[in-house]
């Protein structure tokens, strides 16, 4: 008898982004060579081609993100992968994703900043970028991996989101994740759920392509190429995509693109609890820094104190309404990340500082420690 189970295999966490995208249909990736992100592109350059994909290195991350977001217009799903300087350089293209209503994928494996900083140093210092880094309000999806299975199914995951939704989507990696190798086992290809765009039914000549279909405000945008003739613009524009500076145009085009992400905001959050039921104490944390908070949260235990773990997957939209329920409960958290403390500032303010937050931060490219969470849990029980 013939196994054909999926094999264990010893995969990188870049790889196993590359394998995601894969998996989820992605046929363009134009990217341009930065570490700690590269081997996203080395492995693409090596696999697209095998799939009938396309591989392009770019000259720069503005030619990157402009690439990706022309080949979806047309139809393919596309990504790139960058780090933060680069990240910086996309962010009027990621703009430009937002309004035109394109689904793209871009990859941030955090490095230290700022500036070129240190190269090939961790850090989590990109949340607020990620989110408010473009100008004006749009939408944001950011989901952050701690593993390198996670780094495959987070990856799946953004596509599917971002067909949905018609938005791009940011992988919030770091450099610890992205250069880890584990053992995992992928799922075969019958197994992933892989959502595309929907696109219009209508024949040429009929359909305003910005409308909001079926009530849920996201429009169907045919591809180029399929034959429907319309225009596509990053400035504000009407339904059929030509521009306008009428203020009710205007107004209800912003609200229906920032609605469409935030009115689903609680199903989209993502979440990992560990030892929550009794916890008197929560470790909040995320990417590679969920490791060891994780670690820090059972040696607690093991010295008799109730702590519990909230680690966030879903970035953007920010779960508040997980963080509200956690305060209520609990009345001490800590907040593990390796910037100077931007999810630490975000639960201060959803809280309003009706718990106590200590935060345990690090930002000279090293990785947190378990020896620090737990300080940071021990503080807190015996000063909070």
């Amino acid at each position: 008898m013939i196994d054909d189970r999926p094999k264990p295999i010893l995969l990188q966490g870049n790889e196993a982004i590359a394998e995601g995208a894969l998996a989820a249909g992605m046929r363009f990736f134009g990217g341009y060579p930065i570490s700690p992100s590269s081997e996203i592109a080395e492995t693409l350059a090596r696999r697209l081609p095998q799939l009938g994909g396309t591989f392009i290195q770019m000259e720069d991350e503005i030619a990157s993100i402009s690439s990706i977001i022309g080949a979806s217009i047309a139809g393919v799903k596309s990504m790139t992968a960058t780090s933060g300087p680069g990240f910086s350089l996309m962010q009027e293209g990621i703009g430009f994703a937002a309004m035109a209503e394109t689904p793209c994928v871009i990859v941030n494996v955090q490095r230290m900043g700022p500036s070129t900083g240190v190269a090939t140093a961790a850090a989590q210092a990109d949340v607020m970028q990620t989110r408010y880094g473009t100008h004006g309000p749009h939408p944001m999806i950011a989901l952050s991996p701690s593993s390198v299975k996670e780094c495959f199914d987070i990856t799946v995951k953004a596509f599917n989101l971002s067909e949905k939704y018609r938005t791009p989507v940011v992988i919030l990696a770091d450099a610890v994740v992205a250069h880890l190798r584990e053992v995992v086992t992928l799922p075969r290809a019958e197994e992933i759920e892989v959502v595309n765009r929907a696109r219009p039914d209508g024949p040429p000549g009929t359909i305003r392509p910005f409308a909001a279909g079926d009530g849920d405000g996201i429009p169907r945008v045919p591809d180029f190429g399929s034959g429907y003739r319309y225009h596509i613009t990053g400035l504000f524009h009407d339904e059929t995509g030509f521009p306008t500076t009428i203020p009710d145009s205007v107004q209800a085009t912003t609200e229906r693109l920032v609605n469409k992400v935030d009115a689903h905001s609680d199903e989209l959050a993502e979440v990992e609890y560990l030892f929550m039921d009794d916890a008197e104490v929560v470790v909040v944390s995320f990417g590679c820094s969920g490791r060891p908070s994780r670690a820090a949260v059972k040696a607690a235990r093991a010295r008799g104190i109730k702590a519990g773990l909230l680690r966030l997957i879903t970035i953007w939209p920010f779960p508040e309404h997980v963080i509200k329920a956690v305060a209520e409960k609990i009345p001490r958290m800590v907040v593990a990340e390796m910037n100077l403390g931007e999810v630490a500032a975000e639960i201060r303010r959803i809280t309003r500082n009706d718990v106590a937050v200590t935060q345990v931060n690090r930002h000279d490219g090293m990785l947190i420690t378990t020896g620090q969470v737990l300080s940071g849990i021990e503080g807190v029980m015996q000063h909070g």
